[in-house]
């Protein structure tokens, strides 16, 4: 469930307490950086959360590892990924089972027209080259390109607020906050002078929104989507 998406969460709160049961549990995983407003009409609900919350941390490398060892399975075998690769996608992956099965679907796509099933390093360097162009995901380009506009000084600031190293505590909810002070310095030394005019279309609903403020402090964001954060990391700057 991305709370991000639900725009009115008022009574499901209520709606969660009314149907649970002795026999009937409910469990709440996604994305989103307002769980207690879709919980603020049940207070005893909040207090289950509570007992209950489980931070997920990002896949491990071993955890990448089966995905792929599952999928081997799936093609019977006659498709098999070198142990590099998995390790490379799963540190491209950044731990996002949903970003780590496009690399490895795209990699195939990419194994069959090269008319091979050994998919190796060169293999995924073709699609990360693929990625970095713009050429690899649609949607996620679609996004991205919504995003800067034509503005490759709006690509270069996302870029930027992107590869922000996260200094979170890992059980803080807001986890992938990134701050504009950080960037401005980097920003201007790139060339991009008017880093203020920039942003909006970044927080804007109608182009994403890619980025969400942080109520609590001023000049800080959260990315809405944290899988094209990871997308943003790979993708040359630039429009096309």
């Amino acid at each position: 469930m991305n709370l991000n998406v639900i725009k009115d969460k008022s009574g499901l709160g209520s709606l969660i307490k009314s149907l649970s049961s002795d026999r009937i549990k409910f469990g709440i995983c996604g994305i989103g950086q307002d769980l207690s407003s879709l919980i603020a009409d049940h207070a005893s609900v909040g207090r289950l959360i509570e007992q209950g919350a489980i931070f997920v941390s990002p896949m491990s490398f071993g955890e990448t590892t089966e995905i792929f060892a599952v999928a081997t399975k799936l093609f019977s075998g006659k498709v098999h990924f070198t142990t590099d690769v998995v390790e490379q996608i799963s540190i491209l992956s950044e731990g996002y089972p949903y970003f780590a099965h496009l690399i490895g679907k795209s990699c195939v796509t990419e194994a069959n027209f090269l008319g091979t099933n050994d998919i190796n390093s060169n293999v995924l360097s073709v699609v990360t080259d693929k990625i970095a162009s713009g050429q690899a995901f649609p949607s996620l380009e679609d996004v991205y390109q919504r995003a800067i506009g034509q503005s490759d000084y709006r690509a270069i600031l996302l870029a930027l607020l992107a590869e922000q190293r996260d200094e979170r505590a890992e059980y803080n909810f807001k986890l992938g906050q990134v701050f504009l002070s950080r960037t401005r310095s980097s920003a201007q030394d790139l060339g991009v002078e008017y880093m203020d005019q920039l942003l909006p279309r970044l927080i804007e609903e109608k182009y994403g929104p890619i980025l969400v403020r942080v109520s609590d402090s001023r000049g800080s964001y959260e990315f809405a989507d944290p899988v094209f954060r990871a997308y943003v990391k790979l993708r040359r700057i630039g429009r096309a």
